[in-house]
């Protein structure tokens, strides 16, 4: 008899597990073309320290490079870009001017800041993250440029680089197929709407089996996605094209049918095979730019059923007709996102980026006046290591400071090799140019693009006249993840865990708002304002998904970090539940203009449930009498 494997602690599962996926050739043209270039007419235009800075201005636009639409990346590398170039500029003031003591003290203030705002999401952690590595590079790397030159280096960099992700056609399959060209400026939001379909197909597909559960996340991620490709920064509230607006027409009809689809998931009936092929059409029609054709008519027999055929027929008519309503935007988004960055998620977060931020350049400066770099001058990499490890959003604590050390010995030593042999300046610039391609690849994994972020970096402070420093690197990452290491467990005021508990009460509070919408009038109420209830049901589902991925990330942490994290999976499985309810309720109203008892009677043991577990969330149920 074989003994079962023993299995791995999840911080270090996740250390070892790595995205998989094709190749994006697209990101990967892109990031050959960004940094490399730049810095080689800057070598032949004899400013070699501002291809540098503008070099690093297209790098990190490059990490930021990640798929989706050209509207959204706006945003996603312009965001971020401005507040890189505004550190740089501070820093190389304060830099200039201020003895160590009170440029700590700054810098601390300014991680405290950096860190709130990186609560409030992916492109606020961008935001935050290069905002104090920019102030770091400004203050611990001499150039002999003012600030505001860096500063528009900088700028001209990342602005490179996201305008070739703006004319740089993405790979349309349905290109070759349809017979004629897609208008590739909506590529990604065509990808991302025609995933909506694809995962209401799956989720039809797996009804009454074991993978309902997971095909319903997937559907949730989906629908995530395209609402972001949709929503991006625009200079008119609606869609301004025919093109977008066909888009936003689909996706307002893809709506209804991933309520259906839900549904349906929530009665666990198995559903007629043919059911699925409907949605799948639609996805081809959206993905290849081609007419949907016939769609098979699943049966009429139960409601959910009913509602999936009617939003088929809705789907086709949109479909035909291009015209859509405004659905796809988040209402009171920006006052949420305040709310998160001065709330408990920004404190706490925060509170440990000051402490680290301002800790790794305290060592840093007096690493640098103890002569312990020697001849080099350079005192920013301590510091700018330190924010990367402390982002939460690269994975557990302990996974991401494994990852980061490993990188970084891996990319100084390939480097280390490489300055051996490589002609200077030329062999530099083709290492930046290899190195800008393999980003986005490297991106799957933390250590990978360390590895490939540390060979960059390396090859561009040797390029801008600094010395081979691979060994002092290789210290100072050690240090730096020793330091976070160190900051992450420590106790700070408040209730340790505070983050994951207002996301909980957060999602409680959506999930309530979409109950009481749909509970809260009559049945000919609820059916006439079925777009306020899709966006409801939306920000429900929305808000769930954001605080599921903060509990997987908190559970994977050491167990002195994972602890504080216990039971809150089971709430937030219980809202889950809720909500799927909720919307089996609202399918059930729409067809018979009442509550099926047996949803009300679910509804109530759910909310009695959630009030065992004394969780941050307080549900109640309508006191309505929804009877025929």
């Amino acid at each position: 008899m074989t003994r079962p494997r023993p299995a791995l602690p999840p911080w270090l599962a996740h250390a070892l597990r790595a995205q998989r996926g094709p190749v994006p050739w697209s990101a990967v043209t892109r990031g050959a073309l960004g940094g490399g270039p730049l810095l080689l007419a800057a070598v032949l235009a004899g400013r070699p320290t501002l291809g540098v800075v503008a070099a690093i201005g297209a790098m990190f636009a490059g990490i930021n490079d990640r798929p989706g639409s050209r509207r959204a990346s706006v945003g996603r590398i312009g965001g971020p870009a401005f507040a890189g170039a505004a550190g740089l500029a501070l820093g190389t003031c304060t830099g200039d001017h201020l003895p160590a003591v009170p440029l700590t003290l700054l810098l601390t203030a300014l991680g405290l800041v950096a860190g709130a705002v990186s609560a409030s999401g992916p492109v606020g952690s961008s935001v935050g993250t290069q905002l104090l590595v920019g102030a770091a590079v400004g203050a611990g790397m001499p150039l002999p440029e003012p600030g505001w030159q860096r500063a528009l280096a900088f700028l001209a960099g990342a602005g490179w680089l996201l305008l070739l992700r703006l004319v740089m056609p993405g790979a349309s399959a349905g290109n070759l197929r349809s017979g004629f060209r897609l208008d590739f400026r909506f590529d990604g939001e065509r990808a991302a709407v025609a995933g909506v379909y694809d995962a209401v197909a799956g989720l039809l597909d797996a009804v009454g089996t074991d993978t309902a559960t997971a095909r319903r996340a997937a559907l949730t991620a989906a629908l995530d996605q395209a609402q972001d490709a949709l929503a991006g920064p625009r200079l008119r509230r609606y869609a301004s094209s025919a093109t977008e607006r066909r888009l936003h027409a689909r996706y307002a009809a893809a709506l209804p049918l991933a309520e259906a689809a839900t549904a349906l998931a929530w009665a666990g009936e198995p559903v007629p095979p043919r059911a699925g092929e409907g949605p799948r059409r639609l996805a081809a029609a959206v993905r290849d730019g081609t007419p949907t054709g016939p769609l098979p008519a699943p049966s009429r027999t139960v409601p959910a059923l009913r509602a999936l055929d009617d939003a088929l027929l809705r789907a086709a008519e949109a479909f035909d007709r291009g015209e859509g309503g405004d659905l796809h935007s988040r209402k009171g988004f920006r006052a949420a996102r305040l709310r998160t960055v001065l709330g408990a998620r920004g404190r706490e977060y925060g509170m440990r980026v000051a402490l680290s931020f301002g800790v790794s350049a305290a060592l840093a400066q007096a690493l640098h006046h103890a002569r312990w770099y020697g001849q080099h001058e350079h005192w920013y990499w301590l510091p700018a290591t330190a924010v990367f490890l402390v982002k939460p959003d690269l994975g557990p604590l302990a996974s991401r400071v494994l990852s980061r050390a490993a990188g970084t010995v891996l990319g100084a030593l390939l480097f280390a090799g490489f300055a051996a042999v490589l002609p200077r300046p030329a062999g530099l610039v083709a290492l930046v140019v290899v190195s800008g391609a393999l980003l986005p690849v490297a991106a799957r994994h933390f250590a990978a693009q360390t590895a490939v972020v540390t060979v960059l970096v390396l090859a561009l402070v040797m390029a801008g006249g600094e010395p081979q420093a691979s060994v002092a690197r290789i210290g100072e990452t050690l240090l730096a993840c020793a330091v976070v290491l160190v900051v992450g467990h420590l106790p700070m005021p408040g209730q340790r865990g505070a983050a994951i508990r207002a996301r909980l009460a957060e999602a409680g509070a959506a999930a309530q708002a979409y109950l009481d919408h749909v509970l809260g009038a009559s049945g000919e109420g609820a059916a006439r304002d079925r777009e306020a209830r899709w966006a409801l049901r939306r920000e429900a589902y929305r808000t769930l998904a954001e605080a599921r991925t903060a509990i997987a990330l908190a559970s994977a942490e050491l167990p002195a970090l994972a602890r504080h994290a216990d039971g809150t999976d089971e709430i937030a499985a219980t809202l889950e539940l809720l909500v799927d309810t909720t919307t089996a309720c609202a399918v059930h109203l729409d067809d018979t203009g009442r509550v099926d008892p047996r949803q009300l009677a679910r509804l109530a043991g759910l909310r009695e449930e959630l009030a065992r577990r004394h969780g941050p969330v307080r549900l109640h149920l309508p006191d309505l009498r929804l009877t025929g």
